[in-house]
Order: C-alpha cells, then structure tokens, then sequence
C-alpha cells in the first residue's frame, strides 16, 4: 500500500457520519482485544522511527506519525506551526529555522482530512510497511496511542487552538478512537489565553492530556535553556492555572550544555518548584524526564547517559514525592 495522499481522501460533511474514500472504513476494520492494545511494548531508542520524528509525511501538510517512547506507541501529530512559529528558541530543539517554514495558517478541512487518513492508513496496516516503520511490531503502527498537538512551534500560539481542538475531537469521535488521548505538548507560556483554556475544556470532554515542559528551577538557567522573552514565573503560574482543573503531566528534558549536566543547586531549585506546585493544589500525574534523542543544531549540547539521567529521575523522585519516568 503506497503513502496516502490526503487528496484521496475527503469526509461527508454533508452527513451525520462520515464517507470513507480512502481505505476501509472504520467498521470493516479488524477489532482489536484491550489485551493487545495495552500490552506493554519496549520500543527501542534505536528504531529508526524512535530515531525521526519528521514533520513531514507524503504530501500531507498537518499532521504526521511517529513512535513516541512517552505515548507508548503511535502517535499522530498535528502540527499547527508549520510556519515553524515559536516562543522558545531551546537549545535542544531539533527544529531547523534556518529553512523557513510552509504554510502560516491552519486548513482546518484539510486537517480534518490528513487525520482521517492517517488513521485509516495506520489501522489498514498501510503505515507498518513503510521504511521507517517497517522494523516494528506491526500491531504497534496500528494501535493509535494519541493525537498530540506538537510540530514545528509551540501550539498554543494559534489564534484558534479551541477551534482545532474541537475538529481533531470530532475525526476521533467519528473514527471510534474513545480511548485515544488528545495531548497538548506545550511550553505553558499559552496556557493563560481565554480561546487556549477553551480548547483544554473540550480536551478534557475528549480523553485529554497536558504535557507542560519545565526545564528549569531558576529564571536564570530557564533563559539559558529555553531563550526567551516569556518570564520564567508565568510559565510556574500557568501550569499552576492548567493543574489545579486537571491532572498534568511535566515534561522535563535534561542534558548536558558544554559537557556538563544540570547543575545540583538547580536540580535543587527545580525539585523546590515542583514541589511548590504540589503544594499550591497542582495535580501532577507524574514527570517525564527525559534527554536528547536525536539531532540538535547547537553542537554543544549533548544528552545524558541512561545512568545520569535515571540519578536525576531518583533526586525528583525522593525530594518531590512524584512518580517519575525516565526515557533515555
């Protein structure tokens, strides 16, 4: 089965439901027991699909797949920034804004319909025998994990986030997908906009998840990371704002800036924070640290071992309480 284009595949709009022109629909597709679909699967940082996490797939413009080691499988991404549209500029991010971006607006019709045939070529099998898939187990590329929000910026920047919250809800409604999550993946400096909590209301009608990154415990070595205007205390304020109505998750990634890994005092200071948070009323469901995985263009920055990184797992976890995970 060759990539889909997302030409080939256009909704009923007209109807309740909705017409599948490309692929099998949804109710011939093979069901799948809960057994298989929450197995636990160890996906190797070396698979080549780990490896990339290209924003681009075929000929689509929105959305994407990639194996994430922190969904614990597929995950369809939608990138609402493909102008490459940011807040942060971190020092690890892989994204090369050297090569200006695409498109600077969302099609919300063309991304209803990107998704809806990623979904079907992911569920047909289509997706497993792709190169860089093709090493996996193959129901791995066929059980949908979640549909995040994360691309070549930060999300929360589009003027209409509720709006493509809700169209993204409504392809998973109509695709079957109850128990896939729709996850923000955000730096939290948007968390505070009137149309963004809008769109976290319908994520949490929606099996929703927030991922807020926090790379830092002083405002001192959060410019040093993250390379920004956004002051470090609204970032604090509003994932305190976002996890006192739903339980969070925190996204750390660590690493080592000129040979040297995330000073004690700040890992400290850090540690403080979280636990700051605990105390305000932040629900937390748990941490996610984590290190670079792949490319990053400052070359001075470099990622941890599994060693150092599970120590600083083990800090988190004995100074704040929370459950922490890893991922190397």
């Amino acid at each position: 089965m060759p990539p889909p284009s997302s030409r080939e595949f256009r909704s009923d709009r007209k109807g309740s439901g909705s017409a599948c022109h490309f692929g099998t629909c949804p109710a011939s597709l093979p069901a799948y027991s809960s057994a298989v679909a929450e197995a636990p699967v160890q996906i190797k940082p070396s698979y080549a699909a780990v490896q990339d996490h290209a924003r681009q797939f075929s000929d689509f413009t929105f959305v994407y797949p990639v194996i994430s080691r922190r969904s614990g499988g597929l995950s369809i991404g939608i990138n609402l920034n493909p102008d490459k549209v940011c807040n942060f500029d971190c020092i690890y991010c892989e994204v090369d804004r050297k090569i200006p971006g695409k498109v600077s607006n969302v099609d919300l019709n063309q991304m209803r319909d990107e998704l809806a045939a990623m979904i079907h070529f992911a569920r047909d099998g289509g997706l497993a025998k792709e190169p860089k898939f093709s090493e996996l187990p193959p129901f791995l590329t066929r059980n949908i994990k979640d549909i995040a929000f994360s691309g070549d910026g930060e999300p929360t920047m589009i003027a209409n986030f509720a709006e493509c919250v809700q169209a993204v809800a409504d392809v998973k409604r109509s695709e079957g997908l109850d128990r896939t999550k729709i996850v923000l993946i955000t730096d939290a400096a948007g968390l505070d906009k009137a149309d963004v909590r809008r769109g976290l209301d319908v994520m949490d009608a929606n099996n929703g998840e927030v991922w807020g990154k926090l790379d830092a415990g002083t405002e001192g070595y959060f410019h040093l990371i993250n390379r920004t205007t956004v002051r470090f205390d609204r970032i604090l304020h509003n994932l305190l704002l976002t996890a006192r109505a739903r339980p969070i998750i925190i996204q750390s990634l660590f690493m080592k800036v000129r040979g040297e890994p995330m000073p004690p005092a700040e890992l400290a200071a850090y540690c403080d924070r979280l636990s700051e948070l605990k105390r305000d009323g932040a629900q937390i469901k748990e941490v996610h640290a984590y290190t670079i995985a792949r490319p990053t263009p400052e070359p001075y920055v470099t990622k941890l071992t599994r060693g150092e990184l599970e120590a600083m797992a083990e800090v988190i976890r004995s100074r704040t309480g929370l459950a922490v995970v890893a991922f190397e």
